[in-house]
């Protein structure tokens, strides 16, 4: 098949429905109702030709992931390149919060259902790494004297917990704001 061909173009806008429809389910039903058999119903077309796509349900909520992994970076880019240097850390941190709030099943998918992506090891999708490029360009600056990449991922955990506890209601949702700046505080050591 020459590149670019209908064939392969057609192969494209099947996988694209796929991961689009898994997404519109999830967000809106939850991860239990996106079953092959409810995501060829949606697409219309059959089981066969989802696996014929994906090897199983990891591989399509893999593949949903990466696109939110996308998306998150690019949220976090702009709320870092938006904000004055001395409130960058005080910017990713919420957008990362926001990101996590405005997309809850996207987020199941990218940090919480087994997903089989290699996070911080030697194959790690491209996509993964420009993520965490993102929290190194605004954390690592804070880092002062400790090795920078264990320090963004230590700010990025307490980011990523009070996200994750918030959500689940674990943790008081009237002090949410004063949490997020009180750790922020403390990560920049002020």
């Amino acid at each position: 098949m020459e590149p670019g061909s209908r064939k392969e173009r057609e192969r494209a806008e099947r996988r694209r429905a796929i991961i689009t429809a898994a997404r519109d389910i999830a967000e809106s039903e939850g991860w239990p109702a996106v079953t092959t058999r409810r995501l060829a119903q949606s697409i219309e077309y059959s089981q066969p030709v989802i696996y014929g796509h994906f090897a199983n349900m990891q591989a399509i909520v893999a593949a949903v992931a990466i696109e939110g992994i996308v998306e998150l970076t690019v949220h976090l880019r702009r709320a870092r390149l938006a904000a004055a240097p001395e409130n960058i850390p005080d910017a990713v941190a919420w957008a990362y919060l926001d990101f996590a709030r405005a997309h809850p099943a996207l987020f199941d998918a990218m940090f919480t259902l087994p997903n089989g992506l290699d996070f911080g090891g030697p194959d790690a999708p491209v996509e993964l790494v420009d993520a965490f490029g993102e929290l190194i360009e605004a954390f690592a600056p804070l880092a002062k004297g400790e090795d920078q990449e264990t320090y963004v991922e230590m700010a990025w955990s307490a980011i990523h917990g009070q996200t994750v506890l918030g959500m689940s209601g674990r943790l008081r949702p009237q002090v949410a704001a004063e949490r997020m700046a009180m750790l922020v505080r403390v990560l920049k050591r002020e």
